[in-house]
């Protein structure tokens, strides 16, 4: 059984090669009319977090990029990130990296892999992708 792409992001994220952000705006290039190669450049100062694991969770971040290229359209793209960061938290218990990863708080919440998959989730699910075979 192939895996889904949210399954692909951790295991980007776990293999070391990637951040964050690009363990899950890369897999979905194809679907914004972008190369994988300019989308992990555009992503690759937001790996630890936005501000080095003192902001946004990478994953979120990636996830954001996405639903702008794919929504092309502000007002709508915000209010589906809000959605995903809303969805997202009530998972997790944060968005903020450092609190994800106990730095902040003394306690894990969720390792990397595990938020960039369920960034991905939520945010397939929110724009109504399906993968198809």
């Amino acid at each position: 059984m192939d895996k889904t792409r949210s399954e692909e992001a951790a295991a980007r994220k776990r293999c070391g090669k990637y951040n964050c952000a690009q363990a899950v705006a890369g897999l979905y290039a194809d679907m914004v009319g972008m190369d994988e190669e300019t989308i992990n450049a555009a992503t690759s100062a937001f790996g630890s977090g936005m501000g080095t694991m003192e902001g946004t969770c990478g994953a979120l971040v990636g996830t954001g990029m996405i639903v702008g290229l794919k929504v092309n359209d502000r007002v709508k793209s915000r209010e589906v990130m809000k959605e995903i960061m809303t969805e997202f938290q009530r998972m997790n218990g944060a968005t903020i990296c450092s609190r994800l990863k106990g730095i902040e708080g003394g306690k894990v919440l969720r390792d990397c892999p595990g938020c960039c998959a369920d960034a991905a989730a939520i945010m397939e699910d929110k724009l109504g992708i399906v993968e198809r075979d």
